[in-house]
């Protein structure tokens, strides 16, 4: 069964890692969610990599009597420093990184953890350096092969996602970078609107299979073409039914996190509540 999910980033102060996890479970519970994505920040963040077994547990039983599953787990960490950064030492810092929030992952009881392996360009960092693609394919590989027994200690798969990262731009390299490891612990995180400049959702998931462990859910115009083209669901040129209909084909019955960002500049809330309905429709 596709679990309609919302991720913490749709929340206001959820991108700035301000909004308090409980606070965010609660609304996304008022606004019709019954799952929920958290996200992992810098420790001293409301759920920052220093988190304990302890207090995932605090948020567990929170989850719990507020009636939410938390279902998976992301993190914007990976823009300020990932596994194939041309660093070493941030390379390295990247990779403890990933291993504690494969830890954290695995204490709130989820199973797949949203990971960004690494970046050719970052279109918001326009002062960093673009990189080879052949620089970033090889670090990132490294940094993922070293962190799989993490991941299989933790059993907390790693989803890999499709962003504008200018890597792994096609399902054909997503499929070929997965499947070089051979491992159940590494998968597809497929964003269906990220994609949509370059590509169709439903390909992509037809495509990758199997390898598919996490979906986000968000909407993009096409003729925009920028970061302006993201809009509230349904509104876009995602092919929900094709989408829906590839998700099924393939087997994939998890979390469909909604990603909504940024947020209305005016009663934020009420962008949560036209998703929860838009995805009413959309998983009917």
């Amino acid at each position: 069964m596709l679990l309609k999910s919302l991720n913490y980033w749709s929340a206001p102060g959820g991108l700035e890692g301000t909004l308090d996890v409980v606070e965010f479970m609660k609304l996304a519970k008022e606004c019709g969610f019954p799952a929920v994505e958290l996200a992992v920040g810098n420790p001293g963040s409301a759920l920052g990599t220093d988190a304990t077994e302890a207090r995932c547990q605090e948020i567990l039983a929170e989850a719990a009597r507020i009636g939410v599953k938390v279902a998976s787990v992301a993190s914007g960490l990976y823009w300020g420093r990932n596994l194939a950064d041309a660093d070493p030492d941030s390379r390295k810092r990247a990779l403890d990184d990933l291993q504690k929030m494969l830890q954290i992952s695995s204490w709130l009881g989820v199973k797949t953890l949203l990971t960004i392996p690494g970046a050719v360009d970052v279109f918001f960092l326009p002062d960093r350096p673009a990189l080879a693609t052949a620089h970033v394919w090889k670090y990132a590989t490294e940094g993922i092969r070293a962190a799989l027994p993490t991941a299989e200690r933790c059993q907390v798969r790693m989803g890999i996602e499709n962003v504008w990262n200018k890597f792994l731009m096609s399902p054909q390299e997503m499929a070929a970078f997965i499947d070089q490891f051979d491992s159940p612990w590494v998968g597809a995180y497929v964003d269906v609107a990220n994609l949509i400049p370059f590509g169709f959702a439903e390909d992509w998931i037809r495509h990758l299979g199997k390898r598919v462990v996490g979906v986000h859910f968000k909407d993009f115009r096409r003729a925009v073409g920028t970061i302006d083209g993201f809009v509230d669901l349904l509104e876009g040129d995602v092919n929900w039914p094709e989408v829906v209909t590839a998700l099924h084909e393939v087997g994939y019955d998890g979390p469909c996190p909604a990603e909504m960002i940024p947020g209305y500049k005016f009663h934020p809330v009420v962008r949560l509540k036209n998703t929860s309905n838009a995805m009413d429709a959309i998983l009917r």
